[in-house]
């Protein structure tokens, strides 16, 4: 039988990650398969107890809702995944199930070029309280920065700040970025922002997120998660304001790298050309 993985979550129709892991499997000629599979939050259990019984079953990625419900049902979980708090990898061995997060160092990998630079200050606004949101927390705390949380579940926001130093992040509701603001953000020298939506709004079928941009600073880098659409009401109105903009195509394939290692034990290709093609491709 031929070895397979695939992506779970509910919904899961919109996913792209069969996509780009076929693609990959297809270009190293892996005898290899990788599917989407719907499971609502009550079969999530029977569902994971099913798939370990399965000898042809490599493991899958974990999206929306289950990144964090995940956990209990596990055998072990990666350092990284277990700060985290959640887990977007899991990874079948000798019956075993093992918990990993990509969705971190994914996320930074279209960041790199402003990261690598030097900053007197580097100020995160994250919204969204879920799985990616944590992962995303904990990736730009890693690089620096003070963050800020917004979310409608605010208790949720304050669980994940209270992974870290206290003085430099901050819990807010979501709606306090609806209104406009007064302020004069003056000289923006020597420092980054990054603002960043990781909740579902935006996303086919959901509204879009309600945002004023007079909290955004001069030259803040706007980052949606969402991929589907590509270009988000967010990402559209950042650009025509003249913001750098990173589409959540980015992280989808920068997360999806270190998945893929950890299913297939197979580097994906990185060369130029297969980087235009499966792009191509996700956007046909």
């Amino acid at each position: 039988m031929t070895q397979y993985a695939e992506v779970i979550g509910d919904p899961i129709a919109h996913s792209k990650s069969p996509v780009i892991h076929c693609f990959w499997l297809k270009a190293l000629g892996l005898d290899g398969d990788y599917r989407r599979t719907q499971v609502v939050a009550d079969a999530l259990p029977a569902f994971l107890a099913r798939r370990r019984a399965d000898p042809d079953w490599r493991g899958c990625n974990v999206t929306i809702p289950h990144k964090q419900a995940v956990l209990p049902l596990l055998d072990a979980v990666d350092p990284v995944a277990a700060k985290i708090g959640a887990v977007n990898t899991i990874v079948a061995r000798d019956g075993r199930l093992i918990g990993y997060n990509s969705d971190a160092a994914g996320f930074l990998a279209p960041l790199r070029p402003w990261l690598d630079e030097r900053h007197m200050l580097r100020t995160a606004r994250i919204f969204g309280a879920g799985g990616a949101a944590r992962a995303i927390a904990h990736g730009l705390w890693g690089e620096g920065f003070t963050l800020i949380l917004a979310a409608r579940r605010t208790r949720a926001a304050a669980e994940i700040a209270a992974g870290f130093d206290p003085g430099f992040v901050h819990v807010t509701d979501l709606a306090h970025f609806a209104a406009p603001l007064d302020f004069d953000w003056k000289e923006m020298d020597g420092r980054l922002d990054v603002v960043v939506n990781a909740t579902s709004c935006g996303m086919t079928g959901q509204p879009p997120l309600d945002l004023d941009f007079s909290h955004m600073p001069p030259g803040a880098i706007v980052y949606d998660a969402v991929y589907a659409p590509l270009e988000t009401p967010l990402l559209k109105q950042a650009k025509a304001l003249g913001h750098p903009i990173v589409d959540g195509l980015q992280m989808l394939t920068g997360q999806a790298r270190i998945a893929f290692r950890l299913l297939f034990d197979a580097d994906p290709p990185a060369d130029a050309e297969s980087e235009v093609a499966l792009r191509d491709l996700l956007l046909a």
